[in-house]
């Protein structure tokens, strides 16, 4: 079943879509790019997914990122990458089993370690908790 497939902190190929592109009306993101799964969770039949960008660019000062270590640079699949951040202020929501935009014949190109993959679910917690969270519904068309 594709739902129990993808875990947190596997890093998937996805085409995010960001919002300053959403904002701007585009409705597909402009280029596949490494992405975190957040939040996979399982509910009536279906699984969805909160999906965290990675970027070799640092976070604007608006944005909230954290910071990449190598060690887990190289766990994600990302070795080639000199720096990287997980943006953890907005995120796309998809449904892997209905979704228009995953693969789900993907296997994740790599995977976070469990400690930081807790320190992005904190961060993505105080997020949300103070509300400065966007998420983009990838499930329209």
């Amino acid at each position: 079943m594709v739902g129990s497939k993808f875990k947190q902190g596997d890093i998937l190929s996805y085409p995010y879509l960001w919002e300053w592109q959403a904002e701007k009306g585009e409705m597909e993101g402009r280029k596949e790019r490494p992405v975190c799964v957040a939040l996979p969770l399982r509910r009536e039949g279906v699984t969805h997914l909160f999906l965290l960008a990675v970027t070799g660019t640092p976070p604007r000062p608006e944005q909230k990122g954290v910071s990449i270590p190598e060690i887990e640079r190289r766990r994600a699949g990302l070795k080639e990458w000199k720096e990287a951040w997980v943006i953890i202020d907005e995120c796309n929501y998809d449904i892997a089993e209905r979704s228009f935009h995953l693969d789900p014949s993907q296997n994740a190109r790599g995977r976070f370690s469990e400690s930081f993959t807790k320190r992005i679910k904190d961060s993505l917690r105080n997020a949300i908790e103070d509300q400065s969270m966007i998420r983009i519904d990838r499930t329209v068309e």
